[in-house]
């Protein structure tokens, strides 16, 4: 038997995957677990991935990412934020944002620093800082902010191990952007303590009802202890792609260089050409992304907000709707295999996010209106049958 690692054994599977690979099992499930949207990239992304395989643009670019996209990204944030980023010092190309999250904690911390994880959180958060032997400290208050957390708490948290502090705005899973109050007074402490700022934004692309949102780079003070992690999986429509990107302080930049190259060599370079397509700024590639799911959140909210024993909230942005179950009796990860059973509809339960999250359960409008109101109308017997 081949002996496995501590740090791999330490690892758990995640409830979202757990819950999907059941429904997997079941016919005809309505499955609102995956932030994976259904929309198509837009045809000319497409013909830019082809093109470049017609071509023979398929072997190795540098660790770094082509030097051309890191340009497209550079002059894509001077356009949207006014940001101005070096494209061959201060950028770097990743397999997803979650390969340049996983690179940027390697390449940040040492055996047994800290970082600090604000509940409700990605899931994937702990689990990495934990692959790069540091120590995740979630600040996890239940009842005191509902889907969010305290200023006041994350500052009792740091210790002289506190290496950075985490924050997911837009957030999954609770689909609300932190305050601009609180992103100032998490740069203050940032300042203060002399912290790394790790800025999750691959969400900021779906911000709905005009909901104001700006980046804690933009505070005096911040761009040079801020990492900024994005993506063109949401925005773009193009998970399977598996194209992100970090935007740090050029000593940053060059040791995730130096690690990208030991982990992954490169970003695919199909990939890399469909997302200077994606960036260029020839067309707005995502302006109906808005306004589809825009509609797929007033359509879901409506089907659920009179229901008995469960409340929906409404999120500012995201494709997540997190619905609180507290009344039902059940935690979330009961709930969420009830209704799987009894309703053929899946579910994430809150859990995953925290502890206080236990008593939501996520739900990910990634999917048709039809498909939608189907699981609704399921939704909807489940709960009025334990109402009753």
């Amino acid at each position: 038997m081949i002996p496995v690692s501590a740090v791999a054994n330490s690892i758990e599977s995640s409830l979202i995957r757990s819950i999907f690979n059941l429904a997997k099992q079941l016919d005809d499930v309505v499955d609102f677990t995956l932030g994976d949207p259904d929309v198509q990239p837009h045809l000319a992304i497409k013909n830019a991935a082809c093109e470049s395989i017609q071509q023979g643009k398929t072997r190795y670019s540098q660790n770094a990412g082509l030097l051309e996209l890191r340009q497209t990204i550079s002059q894509y944030y001077k356009r949207k934020e006014g940001f101005d980023y070096d494209p061959v010092t201060e950028i770097m190309v990743s397999v997803g944002a979650m390969e340049g999250l996983y690179l940027a904690f390697l390449a940040m911390l040492n055996l047994d620093d800290e970082v600090i994880i604000p509940a409700p959180y990605y899931v994937n958060y702990v689990q990495m800082v934990q692959l790069c032997h540091a120590k995740p400290i979630i600040v996890d208050n239940p009842g005191k902010e509902e889907l969010s957390f305290s200023v006041e708490d994350i500052e009792k948290a740091i210790t002289s191990k506190t290496k950075a502090i985490i924050i997911n705005t837009p957030s999954n899973p609770s689909g609300k952007i932190i305050p601009q109050e609180k992103i100032k007074a998490l740069a203050d402490i940032a300042k203060k303590y002399d912290l790394t700022v790790i800025a999750d934004e691959v969400y900021k692309c779906l911000i709905y009802d005009g909901t104001e949102f700006k980046s804690i780079v933009a505070i005096e003070g911040m761009r040079e202890r801020t990492v900024l992690i994005n993506s063109l999986s949401k925005e773009f429509c193009m998970t399977g792609y598996r194209i992100g990107y970090v935007l740090a302080p050029s000593e940053l930049i060059a040791a995730m260089t130096k690690l990208q190259e030991n982990v992954a060599a490169c970003a695919p370079l199909p990939s890399q050409y469909a997302a200077i397509e994606a960036l260029s700024g020839k067309e707005d590639y995502s302006k109906n992304m808005v306004e589809i799911f825009t509609k797929r959140r007033n359509v879901l909210y409506e089907g659920l907000k009179d229901l008995p024993l469960i409340k929906a909230h409404q999120p500012e942005a995201t494709f997540y709707m997190m619905v609180d179950i507290s009344e039902t009796g059940m935690t979330s990860l009961e709930f969420a295999h009830a209704i799987l059973e009894k309703a053929h509809v899946a579910v994430v339960p809150g859990i995953a996010y925290g502890k206080s999250c236990d008593k939501y359960v996520r739900i990910a409008f990634t999917l048709e209106e039809d498909r939608i109101k189907e699981g609704i109308n399921r939704i909807s017997h489940f709960i009025n049958s334990i109402a009753k």
